[in-house]
């Protein structure tokens, strides 16, 4: 499925948000209400706090949803030095460090350092998680 991305720009930092790949796991709002604001029209609002701080809240989505551009001469994203791959009890692996995701024909899917996958079967968006695991009830023996 294609990505859904808006972009949000600041005098410092630009942050894209993949509609696609969010499953409103909300450590963006929780980690920097100032900015990350799901109430509101425009939702992210890159001028509300230092561009440092922002991107620090990015790398926490466990989804890949976000991601940052820096304007200014601060920190790029990186790869993780590890990759881990962690099972969230009755929901996704969320996946992190350096991922390549192919196909079955080796075309590349997706590249990238964060992503949730699938484990319930029911997503519309596969191999990516869309949540559906809290409508379909998925639960696991972990």
């Amino acid at each position: 499925m294609a990505a859904k991305i808006h972009e949000y720009a600041g005098d410092k930092i630009i942050v894209r948000y993949d509609v696609k790949r969010c499953i409103h796991a909300e450590e963006c709002v929780h980690g920097l209400p100032v900015v990350f604001k799901r109430n509101e029209r425009r939702w992210i609002q890159p001028e509300g706090a230092a561009a440092d701080e922002i991107a620090a809240v990015v790398m926490r989505c466990p989804t890949g949803a976000l991601h940052f551009e820096r304007k200014d001469e601060g920190r790029p994203e990186t790869i993780p030095d590890e990759n881990m791959i962690r099972v969230s009890p009755n929901g996704p692996l969320y996946i992190h460090g350096d991922i390549v995701l192919t196909s079955p024909d080796g075309s590349i899917i997706l590249e990238d350092t964060r992503v949730a996958l699938c484990r319930c079967g029911g997503s519309k968006n596969k191999p990516f998680c869309d949540g559906s695991h809290s409508r379909v009830g998925f639960s696991d023996s972990n």
